[in-house]
């Protein structure tokens, strides 16, 4: 019993995440932040890893600043790797999607070196990731990634991996 109310807490969590994640899809980016700046608040430092990857990963699209992004894209990183081995959760296709993400905010930041690194971890991860349309989407924006570090500053116009909740 006190475990399915403990799942039913972290389910909770995630939910009222994507409910943000919603409110910022629609539009409104500055109360997307200030909402999950108050779940980060709530969650804390040593929250349950899950739930500060995901938060973070999304707190990072909401970055006005490309610093802010990748200081928030780091903390994703760092909080999923901190689920222990043989959670379920710890799917191990969430490192090409954040991998991908890091390299994407060291391309806005002029920082080669360190897209290619976080870039080439979201390549050799790529294979965690199952023949859905999620894993055609983080396929895809590596390759595009891949083409526009090739091409260099001037080559290619918008562009990005896409940002979803890791499943």
């Amino acid at each position: 019993m006190a475990e399915r109310r403990e799942q039913t807490a972290l389910d909770e969590v995630l939910t009222r995440i994507g409910q943000v994640v919603m409110l910022h899809h629609a539009g409104d980016r500055e109360e997307a932040r200030g909402r999950f700046l108050d779940l980060w608040t709530e969650i804390g430092e040593d929250g349950d890893p899950l739930h500060r990857c995901t938060l973070a990963h999304y707190l990072a699209d909401t970055q006005d600043d490309p610093e802010d992004e990748l200081a928030w894209d780091l903390r994703a990183l760092a909080a999923v790797r901190e689920l222990p081995d043989g959670d379920p959760r710890g799917v191990p296709g969430f490192f090409p999607s954040l991998h991908l993400n890091l390299a994407a905010d060291y391309v806005k930041l002029g920082r080669t070196e360190a897209a290619r690194t976080h870039l080439d971890h979201a390549r050799t991860t790529a294979d965690a990731l199952a023949d859905d349309g999620y894993g055609e989407e983080v396929r895809a924006a590596i390759g595009r990634l891949e083409l526009r570090l090739e091409e260099g500053p001037s080559g290619g116009g918008p562009w990005g991996p896409p940002r979803q909740r890791p499943s």
